[in-house]
């Protein structure tokens, strides 16, 4: 089954029932092929490792630009993270805008739009020279193409799998990965030949290329749900969803943190050079790729997406606080790989828990962007707090690490909340 508002749609009729009518406990959806768990479903996860490759790779070497931006314009960390996290917090925001026009039937016109304003925020502030200029362009241009993005290919990826979920999504979020670790290697190396500038238009260029497959393969496997609220208000009173959007809530707080700071972490308190601080960054990336899959194999063979998450995030609430005991390079390439592992299997296995929480999978758009728009919050304020707490502390990150550390473990608790609200109803449907 093959559908896209721009294209032609097959459509299974369907009860007319009103979406806004919150009256309506139940809504009898229409009857669906089952997923594919595989076939064309592959090339959709194809598409959206580009589709991270581009969004969150870009976002998670924005520690490249932080140091860059701390050095060359003399400001301080906390005022320079701001650009980071407007661009997290508008990725965030427009989900839940993002994700209804998905259910709708809009993802190649969306794809294309968001990928527009990422290639317009990354050449512009190529050219920048004033710090409004680049939280303009990188911060607030970028991060609403980002959000464009994100949230569709997610929910196309979810519709194509059910058994293989996790392995689907977790393939799909190692593009956050891979970019993270190709990017990075560019400005690594490219700088002292080229400049920086022509350096983050040599980004944009591989930016522009991945556009352009993703435009090429995308695909839609429901019929769009063309009526329908921008919120379902009913979800939130779902007890699974809302601990589960609390505990994202707390997740995305403190999750990506080590990507805007651990390099500065090493160039400002070991003293490395800014090289071998820029390759902890690399090494956090790299491994996030394997930290994805793996955990996504557990949580489809086994476990199942929540109770995988909850020893995963406890896991880098612990390693945030071994942190404080980093004293020397050789630690912090270990921190590196053992925390970027272990984040990068939060980050995937988070994605995939939403779907489950979802019966009707043509409303998978419009909730997982539900979760991301509350979410939003969080990546706005997240990097500004931890800089300021940096900056609090004298240059030191115990407090930032701490704080970063109980974030996680919160979060554990309100997603194992949600587990066990979600079996309960489970059981008592049976």
């Amino acid at each position: 089954m093959g559908s896209d508002k721009e294209g032609s749609v097959r459509e299974i009729p369907a009860p007319q029932l009103s979406d806004n009518d919150e009256s309506v406990v139940v809504e009898e959806a229409p009857l669906l092929e089952p997923p594919p768990d595989g076939g064309a479903g592959w090339v959709q996860v194809f598409v959206g490792h580009l589709a991270l490759f581009n969004t969150f790779g870009w976002f998670n070497s924005y520690g490249i630009f932080q140091d860059y931006y701390t050095s060359e314009l003399n400001l301080p960390l906390s005022a320079v993270s701001w650009t980071g996290s407007v661009q997290v917090f508008l990725l965030a925001l427009i989900g839940m805008f993002s994700g209804r026009l998905f259910d709708a039937g809009y993802y190649r016109s969306l794809i294309a739009v968001g990928s527009a304003l990422q290639l317009v925020a990354i050449f512009t502030a190529s050219a920048a020279t004033e710090y409004w200029q680049l939280f303009l362009a990188q911060g607030v241009c970028g991060g609403l193409g980002a959000g464009i993005l994100y949230c569709p290919v997610i929910a196309c990826v979810a519709t194509y799998f059910a058994r293989r979920r996790a392995l689907a999504i977790a393939l799909v979020t190692s593009g956050g990965a891979t970019g993270g670790t190709v990017f990075p290697l560019l400005a690594q190396q490219l700088p002292a030949r080229v400049g920086f500038p022509w350096t983050m238009r040599c980004m944009g260029f591989v930016v522009l290329f991945n556009a352009a497959l993703m435009l090429l393969f995308a695909r839609t496997r429901l019929p769009p749900r063309p009526r329908g609220p921008l919120v379902e208000w009913a979800a939130f009173r779902e007890l699974p969803y809302a601990f589960y959007t609390v505990g994202a809530f707390f997740l995305l707080w403190g999750v990506y943190l080590i990507y805007n700071y651990i390099n500065h972490f090493g160039r400002t308190v070991l003293g490395m050079d800014r090289d071998s601080a820029l390759t902890t960054l690399f090494v956090a990336n790299a491994v996030g790729v394997p930290g994805r899959i793996g955990p996504a194999l557990v949580s489809d063979a086994w476990l199942g997406p929540f109770r995988t998450l909850v020893p995963l995030a406890a896991g880098a609430g612990a390693l945030y606080l071994g942190w404080a005991g980093v004293r020397d390079a050789g630690a912090l390439y270990a921190f590196a790989a053992l925390s970027g592992t272990v984040n990068g299997g939060v980050q995937s296995i988070a994605l995939a828990g939403l779907p489950a929480l979802t019966p009707d999978l043509r409303k998978v758009g419009t909730r997982s962007g539900m979760v991301m728009t509350v979410g939003s919050v969080a990546c706005f304020t997240g990097p500004p707090i931890a800089g300021a707490l940096v900056d609090a502390a004298a240059g030191s990150y115990l407090y930032m690490q701490v704080w970063a550390g109980g974030l996680m473990f919160v979060s554990a608790a309100f997603v194992a909340a949600a587990w066990f609200a979600h079996e309960g109803r489970q059981r008592r449907q049976e």
